[in-house]
Formats: structure tokens, sequence, C-alpha cells
């Protein structure tokens, strides 16, 4: 069998690579975060001292599939010496270097032994390695390195198949940290704290050490990172992010926080308690003052904000503002956002929600530029679970501009005349264990006499109703006439894929995570490609190519596959001694939390533009990403891989990324993972038991926005059960609301190997809409025979799902390019 890749036989740096790597290092600038800062930064200094478990093991992201295998990845440490500022603690980083290796060798070792226990195998795999302290800075290290500058960076990480711990060396930082930045901040003139965590950590520390002059967030940076930091703390770049979570004054302050996963003990079920009170809704609506707000931050200079327009066009509203940089040396850029809050009546409410937001441009020191904010006020609706309906009911909406959810003013008032219905659906994903929700207390009257008020009808709104009578979606001819040639168990063979391990596919794009089947190549389908994200196109860097064609990684896919053992390492790496290399270099972008922060769908757009590049480069038809499940709760292990708390600008984001993907024909982007997939404690068992309210506002609202706005063409269905359903097998996830209310036409696919631990649910997810099986296997296919031969799947169901899998693969990159043009 001949098999087609498009690995280069070179390992030179191409055109494409240097301006992903230009691009990368401008979303890394861009997402930084200013937590404090007393004039301290940007710094003066050509010389410094750094230390801490991130100056020279700078975390570029995270563990699991969230991982990307670029070429070189830059440090703190790193970025400081290519932009000329010379580190004078080189003895203290040269004994962490010690102690970080011999904490890593113990570790590996440890590692290595538990995953041999069967039942604690899995979960040991996923561990995440250490981040040791290091020892003691001391007054030596003072008088070596002068006692001007000091830059301190405390480093997390995480990553899927495990939550992080309410733990020091993880939430909290350890007794050694706190004393050695203590120290630092009591010793330095100048003293700067970096955060290079995928997620919130506890500050209450610095609340003790009012000496700390400056405090940088900058979430896990990609391949960039180290220069990216080192030019805003010299000023060559501005730092512009703003956050994409509310940091809690102390954890006991989130909402439900000490009942989240394995905290209570209990990791078979997870009760949503606070209802749609996540994040910024909860702390504004109940008067919680959150230690960081959402969508703060800070600038090297100051901006104002005036000349407030606001209109309303139909149900389309509009507002025009002034953004003035009011400083004299430096420029900047401002993110404005803009909230409504909604009247209180017969349903329960937040005080304010994100509707739209807006980043500016580069503006210099005294000069203003004009920004317009645009939203829909169907999008404000609340969903009624009683009427099964999203309303907008009877009242004042007021519009709030501002730049953090704490720091808005009122600007104008939508006034609603009567209550209106926007849409009708039907209810879905019952809750079998109903629960008491947070609800709101009660508000504070605010003066609205001065603002203008925007009269809205009632009348006006038209009613969506649902249609749940399920179509095959647009028509396609060939797609349709080859689907019907083919028998049910060929069917099975193009809906069960296969894995990185299991069948050489025809086309081999090495790393991809699986592939839909080969056997139909010589009638005339190609297979397809399927490769992990979000932070970039994880696929391997090094390849082994044999002479019989057969194609063998020599990297391990995954850092935790290190942990294996020996014999079973060896059968997964190729030898390049009786091989010829392949090498496929992409490029590592800050994670998804870290983009979140740069508020900035053009940036978005351009990223995806840059995977685009790289999957046709390489082969990739579908790229695994973005993953735009709610930042719950800050231990979630992959709040990395995901956005934001709250779902306008998670959706937002996600669907300019998404548009960048596939803004040529035949690359797909997966949204995942659908739906409620908030924790990593047990994910495979676990059931997330959501109200629907909460479900259609804050979990689901995401996808949505990706499938209306995005047109995205894949979903990922998730491991947890939602409401006690495996979310691959319900029927009101994968075709009533994906496809019957959303109108969403393309691919459903499960996560890998999430059906397999359930008997017969490789049918019933065929049953419920969700097409493709991954990574399949000869069990899956048995499951479908069953399933066809006991009536829990018709063959209507089968081909319906065969069809949208084949349309996607005949319209696809791979088939245009290997079967089309002959």
């Amino acid at each position: 069998m001949k098999i087609y890749t498009k690995a280069r036989y070179n390992d030179r740096v191409n055109e494409r690579e240097s301006r992903n790597l230009a691009l990368a290092y401008r979303a890394a600038c861009d997402s930084v975060v200013l937590l404090k800062n007393d004039g301290t930064l940007p710094l003066k200094d050509k010389m410094l001292a750094l230390y801490g478990g991130g100056a020279l093991k700078t975390v570029k992201g995270g563990t699991g599939s969230g991982e990307v295998n670029e070429r070189h990845s830059v440090s703190i440490y790193d970025g400081l010496i290519d932009r000329g500022i010379a580190v004078m603690s080189r003895e203290w980083l040269e004994d962490y270097e010690k102690t970080y290796e011999a904490a890593i060798k113990k570790f590996e070792q440890k590692q290595k032994l538990a995953v041999l226990n069967i039942k604690a195998g899995v979960n040991a795999m996923f561990a995440n390695p250490p981040i040791p302290d290091g020892r003691k800075v001391n007054k030596k290290d003072v008088k070596h390195t002068g006692n001007g500058c000091c830059v301190y960076v405390v480093s997390r990480q995480a990553g899927e198949g495990g939550d992080r711990k309410l733990e020091p060396g993880d939430y909290y930082l350890t007794p050694g940290e706190i004393e050695n930045i203590r120290f630092c901040a009591e010793n330095y003139m100048r003293f700067v704290l970096i955060i290079n965590s995928g997620a919130p950590i506890d500050m209450s520390f610095a609340d003790k050490i009012p000496s700390i002059n400056s405090i940088l967030y900058i979430s896990q940076l990609g391949t960039e990172g180290g220069h990216a930091v080192a030019d805003i703390l010299t000023g060559a770049a501005i730092p512009s992010g703003k956050l994409a979570d509310s940091w809690a004054m102390n954890y006991r302050d989130i909402p439900n926080g000490m009942e989240y996963g394995a905290l209570n003990g209990e990791t078979e079920n997870e009760y949503y308690k606070e209802g749609i009170f996540v994040g910024y809704r909860y702390y504004d609506s109940f008067g919680v003052a959150p230690r960081y707000p959402f969508g703060f931050g800070l600038g090297y200079t100051d901006f104002a904000l005036s000349d407030f327009k606001t209109r309303l066009e139909g149900t389309k509203v509009s507002c025009e503002l002034c953004v003035k940089n009011t400083g004299k040396r430096h420029p900047g850029r401002e993110t404005v956002q803009l909230y409504v809050s909604a009247p209180e009546g017969s349903i329960s409410k937040e005080l304010k929600r994100l509707a739209a937001f807006k980043k500016s441009g580069l503006i210099e020191p005294k000069k203003s530029e004009r920004l317009e904010l645009c939203f829909d006020m169907r999008d404000m609706a609340s969903y009624s679970e009683k009427d099964a309906a999203y309303v907008l009911e009877k009242g004042d909406y007021i519009i709030k501009l501002g730049t953090s959810s704490r720091d808005t003013v009122n600007v104008a008032v939508i006034r609603l005349d009567g209550d209106a219905v926007v849409s009708k659906l039907d209810n879905v994903c019952p809750l079998l264990s109903p629960f008491t929700e947070l609800q709101a207390p009660a508000r504070e009257a605010e003066d609205i006499s001065a603002l203008p008020v925007l009269p809205l009808c009632a009348g006006d709104i038209r009613t969506v109703f649902a249609d749940y009578n399920l179509n095959d979606g647009p028509a396609d001819g060939r797609a349709e006439k080859f689907v019907d040639s083919l028998t049910e168990e060929e069917m099975a063979d193009i809906v069960v894929g296969i894995g990185q391990y299991t069948e050489q596919p025809r086309f081999d794009l090495p790393g991809s995570v699986g592939n839909t089947t080969s056997k139909f190549w010589d009638r005339g389908l190609a297979n397809a490609t399927l490769c992990d994200g979000p932070a970039g196109l994880r696929i391997n860097r090094i390849s082994a190519l044999y002479g019989d064609g057969k194609i063998m990684s020599v990297e391990l896919p995954m850092a935790y596959f290190r942990y294996l053992p020996s014999f079973v390492t060896k059968k997964m790496v190729g030898d390049l001694d009786r091989a010829t290399p392949l090498y496929q270099f992409t490029t590592a972008f800050p994670v998804a939390s870290a983009l979140a922060q740069s508020w900035d769908t053009e940036l978005m757009h351009s990223i995806g533009l840059a995977v685009l590049d790289e999957m046709r480069e390489y082969g990739c038809t579908y790229w695994l990403a973005p993953a735009i499940n709610i930042h719950r709760n800050p231990l979630c292990g992959r709040s990395f891989e995901y956005f934001s708390e709250d779902p306008c600008l998670t959706g937002k984001l996600a669907a300019a990324l998404i548009k960048g993907v596939q803004s040529e024909e035949g690359y797909y982007a997966t949204a995942k993972h659908f739906a409620c997939n908030n924790q990593e404690e047990n994910r495979n068992n676990m059931s997330s038991n959501v109200s629907e309210r909460a479900m259609r506002e804050i979990y689901l609202r995401a996808f949505e926005i990706c499938v209306r706005e995005g047109g995205v063409k894949a979903i990922m269905t998730s491991y947890n059960k939602l409401n006690a359903v495996l979310t691959p097998t319900s029927y009101d996830l994968c075709t009533k609301i994906l496809r019957c209310e959303w109108g969403f036409d393309g691919v459903v696919m499960t996560d890998w190997h999430s059906t397999t631990r359930t008997k017969g649910a490789d049918a019933l997810a065929l049953k419920a809409g969700n097409d493709l099986i991954m990574p399949g296997s000869p069990i899956a296919k048995k499951a479908i025979a069953d399933g066809l031969k006991t009536g829990v799947l018709s063959r209507d169901e089968l081909r319906r799902c065969c069809l949208n899998v084949v349309k996607q693969i005949m319209n696809g990159n791979i088939q245009r390019e290997y079967i089309d043009k002959k």
C-alpha cells in the first residue's frame, strides 16, 4: 500500500514557521495582564536578579492533549539574555538547575512504579511534574547581584486527567516561595513578581508583603513567552491584557467551591448549586469583593472614556464612545466592556452580564480613538425552565460601559414595554435529582433618571419556534451516492475511526491523534486526519520513515508516556538508524486562558489563519480545538485549555479563531468538550448535574456562538455524564440542541475512548447523533452491529451519521489533493 505524507525531509526553519513565531510573540505580549504597578515597570535596569521556579523552567503550556511539540520555547531567563539584560543571579540559578533535575529524576522513578499498579496506573500517568522552590535567597545572593532590581517567577502546571490541589505548591504558594518572595521584596529596591500559571492561584500572601512593587500575570505564553515577558518588563512592549476570570480574595469565596471535585470526597456527582452565578455574575450580584475583578488589567498609561452615544435599531444596540490616552509618556491599548443589567422579574438574574467588548488599537499619549460596541437585545433574554423559552422581561435594561465588571458607568436605558418571548424550545437534559440553586439577593435601585431612554416594543420581537424535525442537512449528491453504495458493515467502518497505534492510514500525518479509515481509498474516499490542540497543532516533530512505508514517531507523543515501562515505549517509537527522518515543526501559541486575556477577536482570527497554514502544510483535516468549557472553578486541571468564566467572551473569541481556521474549504475546527466538562477528577465516570437554565445560559452559550457565528464544522462530546447521561449518547445534546435549535450541519465526534466504558454506548451514540466514534476499535464496530440486530440502532440512523462524515471527507483537504485531482 502506497503511503502518502507531507512531512518534510529537512529540518530547516521555513518562512511559515518564522511568520507564525512572530505572531506567537505578538499574541504573548497582548495576553499579559499587569495586576499591580507603582511605577516600577517598565524597568530601566540593564541588570537584575532573577529567581523562582519559572525563571529557567518557564511553563509554556499545560500537559496532556493540550501540549504542543514545538521546535523550541524561550524561558524568561533566555528572553532576558536575548534582549541584552544581564542576569546576575547565576549562582542561584545553577543551584536551582541541580535541584530541579534531582526532583524530576525522583518524580519519574516514582511515576514509573505507580503506573505498574493496574487500578492507579492511568491516574498516575496524568500527575504533573514538580516545580521545586529552590534554595533560600540570602544576603550573599543580594550582595553578588546588587540590590537594584529583582524578578521572581512563580510557576504552576496542570493538565488533563486530574484537577489541581488546594494545597501549597499548587493553588497556594509553598512556605519556601513565600519566604523567598518576602526576602527579595524587602532586600531589593525594585521587586517584580511574575505569576506563570494557566489559572488563578491564591494571592493572599501579597497582602502581607506590601513591598511587592509590581505583579504580572502571564498565564502560559507558548514558545515566545520569554521574549514577550522580557520586552514588557523593559517597555519594548506594553501590557494590554485584561483578566478573563475573577480572582477570589480567598478560595472559600468561590460559590460551591468546597464541594468542587474531590474536595467533598464525592467524585461520582458534581452539583452545580451556584446556577448561573459563575465568576463575576456571583461576585457582583452578591456583593462579594474579588481580589481582581473580571476584565481588570493595568497598563503603562491611563485612559478616559467619554462621549457615549447609544442607538437602537430593531433589537440591535450599538454604543459609540471615545477612548483617550490621558498619559504623557507611554502608548497603550484599552479594552472597553459593555454590560447589561436586566430588570428584576419573575426570573432571578445576575446583576450584570457581558454583552460586547472591543479592544482599541495602539493609542499614543494624548491621542484618542473612537470605538463602537454592538449586541442584540435578544441575547439578553433569560431562560425560563417553566415555559421552556427564552424571555425578555418587561422593564429597564441598563447599558453599562467600562474597563472591568467592577468599573463601569451607566450610559443608557433600553425600556421594554412588556414581556417578549424570544424563542420557544423543548425542555432538555432533565435533572434526575433536583437541588436548590443560589438566588440573587434584592438589588439596590439605581438612579437612571439622567440617562437617555430608548424604547423597545415587545410586540416587535418575533418569537422563533424550534423545529425538531431532523433532516440530512445540505444536499451533497456525490456523498449521498457513495453512502448509498455501502453495506451496513462498510458504513460502520466509516463512522468508527482508527487510532495512532492500530492501523496504518493511507495518508499519514505523523502524530495525528486519529484518522478516519483508509479502506475506501481505492473507491474514491480518502482518510481524514485529526490532530490535537488547542495551543497549536500537536503532531510529531521527528518521525522515522521505513522502507515499507511505515512511519513511527521518534519521540513519545505526550510527556506522560515517559512513565510507561521501557518495553512498552520501545514499541511506540522508531529508530532513525534504520529509517529516514521526517520533520514537522509547529507553533506553540499562548494557551487559551492566556489568549482570552487579549480580548482581541482580530488577533484570534489571525491565529486561526496561522493554524490553517500549518494544517495545510502537513495535511491536517480536523484541528481538535478550540476548547471552550467554562472556568467554573480555578482548580480544574484543564483551565489552561479553556478561555474564560464568561460564555460571551469565550464564544466570541473562539468564533473568530474558528473563522480563521475554516477560511479555506476542507479544513475543520472542532469545538470541545460538549458539554459541562468543568473538572477532570474521575472525568470518565462523574456526572455534571446542572439545571437546564444554567446549562443553556452559561455552559452551552459559547458552543451556540461558535455554531451560529463561527460556523464551526465539528463538535467533540465530552467524557463526563450530563445529568446522568453520557454526553455522546445524549439525543438532547447531539441532536435537539445542536442540530435542531442551532442549525449545526457538521460532524459530531466522541472524545477518545469515551464510549468504551459503557456497554452499548457506541450504538447509542450514533442513535443520539454522535457521528464519529474515536479513536475507534473492532469492539465499537461489533457494538454497532449488535445495535442494528437488536433494533437499538436503525439503518437510517447509521446512514445519517455516515453521510455527515463522508460529506466532510469528500470536501476535505486530503480528498481534494490526493484523490480528486487525479
